[in-house]
C-alpha cells in the first residue's frame, strides 16, 4: 500500500508541475496580449481579434490550469504534511498573490473588451514581471525549504 501511495505522489507532483507551467505561460502571455490589444484602434477589426484571443487564453488555458494547480497542490501538501511548515506558508501566500493577479488579469481583459484602456503599455510590461518573480521565490521555497 505504501508503494502505491508513493507512486501516486510522483504522479500528483508531475501533474502539478505540468499545470504550473501551463498557468505560468498564460500569466506571461496575457499581459503581452493586452499591450498589443491596446496598440490597435478601438474600432478596428483587430480589436475584436484581440478580445477573442484573450478570452480563449483565459478560458482554455488559464482557468483549467489554475484549478488543477490548486487541487493537485493541496493534495500534495496534505500528503507530505506541509501545512505545518513555514516554507509552505510562504509558498501558499505567493500562490494566493498569483491567483489574485490572475483574477485581476481576467477583470482587465473584460474591461478591454468593453473598450476601457486603463493602463499604458509600459505599466502592463512591468506587471508582466510579477509571475516571474513569484515563480523564482516559489521554486527556492520548495527546493531549499529555508524555514
Amino acid at each position: 500500500m505504501q508503494e502505491v501511495l508513493s507512486m501516486l505522489y510522483y504522479w500528483l507532483k508531475a501533474g502539478h508541475i505540468i499545470f504550473v507551467i501551463f498557468w505560468m505561460a498564460g500569466l506571461f502571455m496575457l499581459p503581452r496580449y493586452f499591450v498589443y490589444h491596446q496598440e490597435c484602434a478601438p474600432d478596428s477589426p483587430e480589436n475584436g481579434v484581440w478580445i477573442d484571443r484573450e478570452r480563449k487564453l483565459l478560458k482554455i488555458i488559464l482557468l483549467p490550469s489554475i484549478i488543477v494547480v490548486w487541487v493537485l497542490g493541496l493534495l500534495l501538501a496534505w500528503q507530505i504534511g506541509a501545512f505545518s511548515q513555514g516554507w509552505f506558508h510562504a509558498k501558499l501566500l505567493l500562490v494566493l498573490i498569483l491567483s489574485g493577479y490572475h483574477g485581476w488579469l481576467s477583470a482587465y481583459a473584460k474591461a478591454l473588451a468593453r473598450g476601457e484602456r486603463k493602463l499604458e503599455g509600459r505599466k502592463l510590461r512591468m506587471l508582466n514581471e510579477i509571475p516571474g518573480m513569484a515563480a523564482a521565490l516559489i521554486v527556492v521555497l520548495v527546493i531549499i525549504k529555508p524555514f
